[in-house]
């Protein structure tokens, strides 16, 4: 079952990474497991809380950043305390040309999961990777939304069925730039 919430974003998300060609990249998710999808030629998750990506990158043995040529953080920056210095931590694990995926939330529910510290627009999370050290030219960032989709989620959270389930008879697609519920970017180093 599909989010609704999710829909645009992962027709997007998917093109992004297949465009680099997947089975030639070494990747990192944190806390989550979407990609675990793609046929990549290494893929390791590191997972909160036995790694925080704020206190710092996924380190070797030698206590160097591990180097990936792909990050993804889907649907977790939202519930970090300091989401600059993880951007920061993240560009420290990327390799010379290496991309970071991330994907957040804008207009959902609170959902503390063990925290719920921050919203993204498409804009917030450019200017977070610019920021971070992101060169601008090469961030790419979108945001869907509307207001059936705001009103399906205020719905579903209130009936304790949240997120709500994408139903293709009733549910329109349609952006409004205006009424962002989700957004994501990837850059590259």
């Amino acid at each position: 079952m599909a989010s609704l919430n999710r829909i645009a974003m992962r027709k997007t998300s998917r093109r992004w990474i297949q465009e680099l060609e997947p089975s030639r990249l070494q990747v990192a998710e944190i806390s989550g497991k979407w990609g675990r999808q793609f046929d990549f030629a290494s893929y390791e998750r590191f997972l909160y809380p036995a790694h925080d990506i704020c206190d710092g990158p996924v380190r070797d043995e030698a206590g160097q950043a591990r180097q990936f040529d792909l990050v993804i953080a889907d649907q977790v920056w939202e519930h970090l305390d300091r989401p600059y210095a993880a951007t920061r931590h993240v560009l420290d694990m990327l390799r010379p040309g290496g991309w970071f995926y991330v994907a957040t939330p804008f207009h959902v529910p609170f959902h503390g999961a063990p925290v719920d510290c921050s919203r993204w627009s498409a804009r917030g999370l450019k200017n977070l990777l610019i920021e971070a050290g992101f060169p601008k030219a090469t961030i790419r960032s979108r945001q869907w939304g509307n207001r059936a989709a705001a009103r399906r989620n205020i719905e579903a959270h209130e009936a304790g069925a949240w997120p709500p389930v994408y139903d293709r008879a009733s549910d329109d697609l349609t952006n409004d730039p205006d009424f962002p519920i989700i957004a994501w970017a990837m850059a590259q180093k």
